[in-house]
């Protein structure tokens, strides 16, 4: 176990764990730009018929939700008292198609916290009991759903994972040609969540399931500002109360997620997209041109503008003979520079069974293969890709985090793209329109 600092109380920590030693490693570059992007990269994948995907685990452990629509999703769950909750063999299937494992496994992979003064840094996950602090939650904090027994070991049975549906409003809205008809159709996400208190903080671990084949993973942060932690003297907080007698200290939150695909239950593969714009001449209109990398090598990356990443199914594609592909959307962050494995948005690295954690790793890695996610960046080539994921908030707390402090959220969005050839939620009257739409002559 590694707590760099201890002025600060957190409550329950986790067992020790040899600290492996850490070693050093380089990012290797991705491949070089490939042709611009309606080109693909190579053959299409063959027509294999994928194989199957209904998750094997008890009812116990097994989550499925039609929802409104048609759409299903189905998935096992399992508990970890470092990572909390553990989603396996996630699997969607639109309204009147056939099954589609998305994600062999899903879980959070570090809550990296150092303090703006330099007093404290917790990795709330390894290093501060974060799996032990899952808390019971009461009906009315899982409107209409199921609370599940979650057995923690040292601690026993806790009802701690809500599984239930959410209102999210409109799925699409169109309004007809002619007339004054309009489609449209609001829509309900499935939720599935824990509630972890690591000291003053508490975490809502949240993944949502949406009818459209999109999935989002959240992190919410509330309970408390660490009351030892008002320090007038120090010039790094805000202050809080009557006066500026009282100043709670700035930290940050960095929180990492650990997935594996196994799209269609094959071998992924990842792209980079970066578009650069050209402003206009004299007359004319900007113009942006797209091209896309073919990441063959372990990759730290960074997002910035206009670039984005897709993990692309080996096996699987559409009606429309596209390979299927899921697209990383983060969320807002805050990139925080204070340690290597804080300094980049996503990590792409060859999967091992070892490396768990984004930061104080207690996978068991060989004693020169380093403890962070940084350090697994060093050149192999990916057969088998682990997408990590990096959103990070600056927390300068204010007059209304007090008390208690209201949720702020952190996360990112995987959505479909190519995992069906048109809208999966299609009304009827439209499902002819695959393509270029059809004019009036």
């Amino acid at each position: 176990m590694t707590i760099r600092h201890h002025r600060r109380a957190r409550g329950i920590l986790a067992a020790a764990a040899a600290t492996a030693v850490l070693g050093t490693t380089a990012a290797a570059a991705p491949a070089s730009g490939a042709p611009a992007f309606p080109n693909p990269p190579g053959p299409l994948p063959t027509a294999a018929p994928p194989p199957p995907v209904t998750p094997v685990c008890s009812a116990a452990y097994r989550i499925t939700r039609k929802l409104e629509g048609g759409a299903t999703w189905d998935m096992c769950w399992r508990y970890s008292t470092d990572a909390g909750l553990i989603l396996d063999r996630v699997t969607y299937q639109p309204p009147g198609g056939a099954p589609v494992r998305v994600l062999t496994t899903a879980r959070l992979a570090q809550i990296h916290v150092p303090y703006d003064d330099g007093g404290a840094e917790y990795d709330d996950l390894t290093g501060a009991g974060f799996g032990w602090g899952l808390q019971n939650l009461k009906p009315a904090e899982c409107p209409g759903g199921t609370l599940s027994t979650v057995k923690v070991p040292e601690v026993g049975q806790v009802k701690g994972l809500c599984t239930t549906t959410r209102a999210r409003g409109h799925a699409y809205r169109m309004a007809a040609d002619s007339g004054s008809g309009v489609y449209q159709t609001q829509a309900k996400d499935l939720l599935v969540y824990t509630v972890n208190k690591v000291g003053w903080y508490e975490y809502i671990s949240e993944w949502r399931f949406s009818s459209d084949g999109t999935i989002g993973a959240n992190v919410g942060a509330t309970g408390s500002l660490s009351p030892v932690d008002y320090n007038a003297t120090d010039g790094r907080g805000w202050p809080l109360g009557k006066g500026a007698r009282g100043y709670a200290t700035s930290h940050a939150h960095n929180v990492f997620w650990k997935l594996d695909f196994g799209l269609d239950g094959g071998k992924d593969r990842i792209e980079q997209y970066d578009s650069t714009v050209t402003p206009p001449a004299r007359g004319g209109s900007p113009t942006v041109k797209t091209r896309r990398t073919a990441v063959t090598k372990e990759l730290a990356g960074d997002a910035k503008n206009m670039r984005w990443w897709r993990v692309v199914s080996g096996r699987g594609k559409n009606a429309d003979g596209h390979a299927r592909s899921y697209e990383i959307v983060p969320g807002h962050t805050d990139t925080h520079a204070g340690r290597p494995f804080t300094k980049h948005d996503v990590y792409f690295t060859q999967a091992r069974a070892c490396e768990q954690y984004a930061s104080n790793n207690i996978g068991n890695c060989a004693a020169n293969a380093g403890d962070s996610v940084d350090k697994w960046v060093n050149g192999e080539t990916l057969t088998k890709p682990t997408v990590w994921v990096n959103i990070g908030f600056h927390h300068i707390a204010r007059d209304e985090d007090q008390q208690p402090m209201p949720v702020h959220w952190q996360g990112f969005q995987l959505a479909p793209r190519d995992v069906t050839a048109m809208n999966p939620l299609t009304p009827p009257a439209l499902a002819s329109q695959n393509g270029q739409p059809r004019t009036e002559s």
